[in-house]
């Protein structure tokens, strides 16, 4: 197959080379378009005011386009412009820390392979349970089979495939769980700091407080040690209020 192949962490990420080589050994053409630096947290911004510069990336073993612009950014640009043909899927990751629950909203890494299901593409992101991995062939070898699969040819339209593995080796997973996402939100606060001059600067931090994960979504098995698959679509409508909300705006006429 041909694959897109992106990720929100940066062209020169673990993750990112580690699906490289599995996907090269798997016998797929590979092409890769990723953001020149790291983009987490961008969610589906698009560049508008300043203009996309591509850069080739030629090392032992690799080949890639590094794009200045975000992940959404470097799908886009890949398919209208980038590439000789339209790919057979796309694939994005392997982000570093995972992507789960109200994550999927500001994660380039989701972001991206979102992109590419809104053009019609299948796409799969993938992600891992730790902010700091350092190999992650094994991870990349699974993600990889599962672009074998036999469900992708009824997969739903303009719908991603949500893959986190957990933190550690593979080996030591418990095994595959579908599920949904969480739909408890991060706990925030502002980490207020000076710089040299005594001004103040704010880092955000956050936490998904344990005791609000609902039982058998993506972060509690995550957390459990399981690899979790959620299938994600877009739209947003809360489905079940319209009608309500019909009759109570009617009644305001």
């Amino acid at each position: 197959m041909d694959i897109l192949l992106t990720n929100d962490d940066g062209i020169r990420a673990v993750g990112l080379r580690a699906l490289y080589a599995a996907l090269v050994k798997a016998g797929h053409r590979v092409h890769v378009a990723a953001p020149m630096t790291e983009q987490s947290a961008v969610g589906h911004s698009v560049t508008l005011f300043s203009p996309l510069r591509v850069r080739e990336v030629e090392e032992p073993g690799f080949s890639g386009l590094g794009i200045s612009g975000t992940p959404a950014d470097c799908v886009k640009l890949a398919l209208s412009h980038l590439l000789p043909k339209r790919p057979d899927m796309i694939v994005s990751g392997i982000n570093a820390g995972a992507n789960v629950g109200v994550d999927v909203l500001y994660s380039g890494t989701v972001s991206a392979a979102t992109e590419g299901a809104l053009a019609g593409i299948p796409a799969m992101a993938v992600s891992v349970d730790d902010y700091h991995p350092e190999e992650l062939s094994a991870q990349a070898g699974y993600a990889v089979g599962m672009l074998e699969g036999g469900f992708w040819s009824s997969f739903p339209k303009q719908c991603v495939l949500n893959v986190n593995f957990p933190a550690g080796a593979l080996a030591d997973a418990k095994g595959l769980r579908v599920c949904r996402q969480t739909s408890c939100t991060y706990r925030d606060w502002y980490d207020e700091r000076n710089d040299p001059r005594g001004n103040p600067y704010y880092w955000l931090c956050g936490v998904i407080p344990p005791e609000n994960v609902e039982p058998d979504t993506d972060r509690d098995s995550l957390s459990r040690g399981y690899i979790t698959v959620t299938p994600l679509t877009f739209d947003l409508t809360h489905a079940e209020y319209m009608k309500t909300l019909a009759r109570q705006l009617a009644g305001n006429d």
